[in-house]
């Protein structure tokens, strides 16, 4: 069975952070865009999660942050890493932050609305693709630190599901070696044997 959809499905790919160039999806995108990410599974509609757009000025502003933390880490680094550092967040012209935010349910776990976080980050690249825009999706060090993650405006009990990184990339998608389909799945053979 073929359908544009399923060919959509079957190419999308990442593309280079530092290529994702003007124009970035506007405002009225933006919303299209947060109400896709959020159809997904969402048990007890507890909305398990939030997004925070970084774009304009503030993109510099974090970079300036983080370069900060990272030398307060690690200790005086070379001019290359405070650049690569004062740039993670301003090298796309958008990043949409995918935010877990932890609900109290009894009969919910939090693994389930941390999987529905990141359902809603995939749905989030997968819209922008649709619209003609090209992301990627990372987290990286500073996701793993209260410091880091007070820097991005998330609450201490909150957690980073993913950076998506947004905007117009014109080059060559490089198209990275996927896995054998053939053995990711199998039919059920009873309990696990061990």
């Amino acid at each position: 069975m073929t359908s544009p959809i399923v060919d959509f499905l079957l190419t999308r790919s990442s593309a280079p952070i530092p290529e994702l160039k003007e124009p970035a999806p506007s405002n009225a995108e933006i919303e299209t865009l947060i109400r896709i990410a959020s159809r997904v599974p969402d048990h007890g509609r507890l909305e398990p999660w939030r997004f925070i757009l970084y774009r304009g000025q503030a993109r510099e502003k974090i970079g300036e942050e983080l370069a900060k933390l990272a030398e307060k880490r690690e200790g005086p680094l070379p001019e290359g890493r405070v650049s690569q550092e004062k740039a993670r967040f301003s090298r796309a012209p958008l990043v949409i932050g995918v935010v877990h935010v932890p609900r109290e349910n009894p009969k919910i776990p939090q693994w389930e609305m941390l999987l529905s976080g990141a359902a809603a980050a995939m749905n989030l690249v997968i819209a922008a693709n649709a619209m003609g825009y090209s992301t990627n999706w990372i987290t990286n060090w500073y996701s793993d630190t209260g410091e880091g993650r007070r820097i991005l405006g998330l609450a201490p009990e909150e957690r980073v599901v993913g950076f998506v990184h947004i905007g117009t990339f014109s080059g060559e998608k490089f198209e990275r070696p996927r896995p054998d389909v053939s053995k990711l799945y199998a039919d059920y053979s009873g309990p696990w044997q061990g």
